[in-house]
């Protein structure tokens, strides 16, 4: 990466990155200072983005999109290219649909991940199967390295609000999916076998830190929100931790831009100075 004492990884759900773009996204990029940006639900193909999203200048960007036009898929910037990227869980049914990165910067590993909605076409919860499947196989493709000490940051919408200090309304919402037992306990199992939730571990239980908010009724406006993004770090990586932070202030979707600052040394943990 560039010659700098850390590293800024960005996470950005940007609900259609077309749209995102006629809102400022360009511009943001620009100024934000990040080094790695992970982006979910870019809902274009590479061909479908103007230059400035597709390829804008010094950055270098690979992109997942879904098989279905206009749906889920997901795409990585980055100040210097990934050593690699891949994409697949050899699994079809999650692989059609664009929802994971799994990129080498030297020693570190960034996992961009659009988790799924539970929710299915008729908001019948049709869907959290096939979520809770997409998690543990996330899980398990990356248990192997996590638990042999390799430093891996899993970034993205995990769709899912962990406690009730992570919602505005948990009273409500026990039985909407994002906030269902089976979701918050898939993602509690994560925590308890060694992940670290980068954001509690450096604010603890500040409340109203909500990272999504819907487009009604001035939700975002009242701060009537989710925290259903996160930045979850392995015990190789949550040792090089500086800093996590959510930036509500920055708009262009219905989500925010939230990240963490690692020491930059984490891009040479283990390998010794190659």
């Amino acid at each position: 990466m560039r010659p700098k004492s850390d590293l800024r990884v960005i996470s950005w759900n940007v609900n259609g990155l077309r749209a995102a773009g006629k809102k400022g996204f360009a511009d943001w990029l620009h100024h934000d200072g990040a080094d790695i940006v992970g982006l979910q639900e870019v809902r274009a193909l590479p061909e479908q983005l103007s230059p400035e999203l597709r390829a804008p200048d010094g950055w270098h960007t690979h992109w997942a999109p879904a098989q279905r036009k206009g749906y889920s898929g997901v795409g990585l910037l980055s100040r210097v290219a990934a050593d690699e990227v891949r994409t697949s869980l050899n699994a079809p049914a999650f692989d059609a649909e664009g929802r994971l990165q799994m990129a080498r910067f030297g020693a570190l590993t960034v996992v961009n991940g659009y988790f799924p909605n539970g929710s299915g076409k008729a908001r019948d919860q049709s869907r959290v199967p096939y979520k809770l499947d997409f998690y543990r196989a996330v899980f398990d493709r990356l248990e192997g390295a996590r638990a042999a000490g390799e430093p891996i940051l899993v970034l993205g919408d995990f769709n899912t609000a962990h406690r009730e200090i992570d919602l505005a309304r948990p009273r409500d919402n026990h039985k909407t999916s994002g906030f269902l037992p089976a979701e918050r306990d898939e993602l509690d199992r994560w925590l308890t076998q060694g992940w670290t939730d980068t954001f509690r571990h450096v604010h603890g239980d500040v409340t109203g830190a909500y990272t999504w908010w819907a487009q009604r009724g001035g939700c975002r406006e009242r701060n009537v929100g989710w925290r259903i993004d996160y930045v979850l770090a392995s015990p190789g990586a949550v040792t090089h931790l500086r800093d996590a932070f959510i930036d509500a202030e920055a708009h262009g979707s219905d989500h925010c831009p939230l990240g963490v600052t690692l020491d930059a040394a984490v891009l040479t943990a283990g390998l010794g100075g190659r």
